[in-house]
């Protein structure tokens, strides 16, 4: 690799991160550990670099300190494992003092980076990655980086960083003050319909940059890297999900409907693609908690990491990019342990179900039309299963509490519920 080019990306990049305007994530990070940051494009993993770079900085490191390569920079096209020698001996010539704190962004992009990684790590070398492929987080992975870095998901905004992001005061008394409420409402809303996304927030055409984040997975982390061939198959069965959020779907029937449009594809494949989108943050899925294994791996329930990449694909589908923006606040909370529950033996049907807080929690746009039906379903829950103690209802903007008995139900409008941890 030229070392003069690589030189100049590493010192163009420092402008970058001292020029950027940063805001304060809740993401914790351990001094002087190892970490493997990945998640959705666009999701402010490389912020939360430049964050840790320039904290760095104020608590006494140099500038020549900080080596930071990303791997997606034209300038590095044709980059290979051998070339990662190269950035050492480049960061010792930049550098005025043998500390050395070292960024790769988008690493992935390098077939066999994780050798690299480990050697750092077993060098006692200051390492920070991103990544977006999920493969990252594998127990494979895990096996060959041995424990040295700690991971994290990072994923975009949550509806309390948008606030912070938009000067949006949202504190326990700003709740209480009609007119401080009114554009934290406004700000749901938006937040629903186009979701998290830094770049798109002061954006008047969200749309058209949410759209560009969504060719970029669909097109580079998906049919790029994993050389899909049939990319009409793929496009139908990313809207086809989009129009089942909030239901689950087996692969077969997910083959069948992508099959009744004309299109080639099998089983086998659906099995595939919704790996790989997953793989690159685009979906994750909720699995049934009373099933058995083979059947909660084959009727998941899929959601968009990102409410205005599901709002591409939808038309007047309130009630879908609520329980999508619900799903996605649990995920962020909670990760894996987030389930839906339906038992065709009790015909109970909740939304999520999160054993390690022993709470059901439906979803429900309108209360009013549904009252008995969404009621009815949870206090049968909570009776007719050990480990349910808490009982919520999540509303576009209906409040209150519902009690049969000794059981009760909060009624939580979903600017609340997205600002509760």
């Amino acid at each position: 690799m030229n070392k003069n080019i690589l030189k100049q990306v590493i010192l163009e990049q420092l402008e970058v991160i001292e020029e950027s305007t940063i805001i304060d994530r809740n993401y914790h990070f351990e001094k002087n550990m190892n970490y493997i940051l990945v998640g959705l494009r666009r999701a402010g993993k490389s912020t939360l670099l430049y964050k840790i770079a320039r904290n760095l900085v104020k608590s006494g490191a140099d500038w020549s300190q900080i080596i930071y390569v990303n791997f997606e920079d034209d300038r590095l096209l044709g980059f290979q494992k051998e070339d990662f020698n190269d950035i050492v001996e480049v960061a010792y010539e930049l550098a005025e003092t043998k500390d050395i704190y070292y960024f790769f962004d988008e690493i992935q992009i390098v077939d066999g980076w994780e050798h690299f990684a480990r050697r750092m790590a077993d060098q006692k070398k200051h390492v920070y990655i991103t990544g977006s492929n999920a493969k990252m987080l594998s127990s494979e992975m895990e096996k060959v980086l041995g424990g040295r870095y700690l991971s994290k998901m990072i994923m975009p905004f949550s509806l309390a960083e948008v606030l912070d992001y938009l000067e949006i005061d949202h504190s326990n008394k700003a709740l209480l003050t009609s007119s401080k409420l009114a554009k934290i409402k406004n700000a749901t809303n938006n937040y629903i319909n186009f979701g998290g996304f830094a770049e798109a927030q002061h954006l008047l055409d969200k749309r058209e940059y949410i759209k560009s984040v969504y060719e970029k997975v669909l097109l580079g982390d998906i049919s790029e890297r994993e050389n899909i061939k049939n990319q009409t198959a793929l496009r139908l069965m990313v809207k086809k999900i989009a129009e089942t959020v909030m239901h689950e779907i087996s692969f077969n029937k997910l083959a069948g409907n992508i099959k009744a449009t004309g299109v080639k594809t099998s089983t086998d494949s659906m099995i595939e693609y919704t790996s790989y989108a997953e793989s690159a943050f685009l979906l994750f899925r909720t699995r049934n908690y009373v099933n058995k294994f083979s059947e909660k791996e084959s009727t998941p329930r899929f959601y968009f990491y990102d409410n205005g990449l599901l709002n591409l694909f939808l038309v007047d589908k309130a009630s879908a990019l609520l329980e999508n923006v619900v799903a996605c606040h649990l995920k962020r909370l909670y990760k894996d342990d987030v389930y839906y529950f339906k038992s065709s033996k009790t015909g109970i049907d909740v939304d999520f179900y999160l054993p390690q807080k022993q709470c059901g929690v439906q979803v429900c746009y309108n209360l009013e039309s549904a009252y008995e039906r969404e009621t009815k379903n949870l206090f049968d829950f909570m009776d007719k299963s050990e480990n349910v103690s808490r009982l919520i209802i999540v509303t576009h903007d209906e409040e209150g509490t519902i009690t049969e008995g000794k059981k009760t139900i909060e009624v939580i409008p979903v600017y609340k519920f997205l600002l509760m941890n």
